[in-house]
């Protein structure tokens, strides 16, 4: 799981699929955070792609970097901690204008059953399962 962190840190948007219906929905995004062993991401509940991950939490993200790009696949689960919202706002302290750890609105979010794949056009895929 580090190097899905490291990666995706490292390219610093990558963008996140869900859908909504039968209708794809695509965004970039750019929080990435390990908390307690598990990669997480960040939005706000009152923005629709929250409302698309609660209604279906499969979701896909891609980045891509110095010729090589990543895809994860995996279901999103809510964590309401303070403790992990704190977490994933001290690494990016400048959202801390617009979200707190203790308002209703900033979610975190964790990969379960995830599988991520780095690609490249001149080497052999590496999976990651976690």
């Amino acid at each position: 799981m580090q190097t899905v962190y490291d990666f995706l840190k490292s390219a610093g948007t990558y963008y996140l699929a869900t859908a909504e219906g039968d209708q794809p929905r695509v965004r970039p995004f750019g929080t990435v955070d390990i908390f307690e062993g598990k990669l997480y991401i960040q939005t706000g509940k009152s923005k629709d792609v929250s409302k698309q991950i609660q209604a279906n939490p499969k979701v896909e993200i891609c980045a891509f970097m110095d010729g090589k790009w990543i895809r994860v696949a995996g279901e999103l689960v809510r964590d309401d901690r303070v403790e992990a919202k704190a977490h994933m706002l001290d690494a990016y302290p400048s959202l801390k204008g617009m979200y707190s750890a203790e308002d209703d609105n900033t979610e975190v979010l964790y990969f379960k059953n995830a599988t991520a794949t780095i690609s490249s056009f001149t080497e052999a895929p590496v999976v990651i399962n976690f």
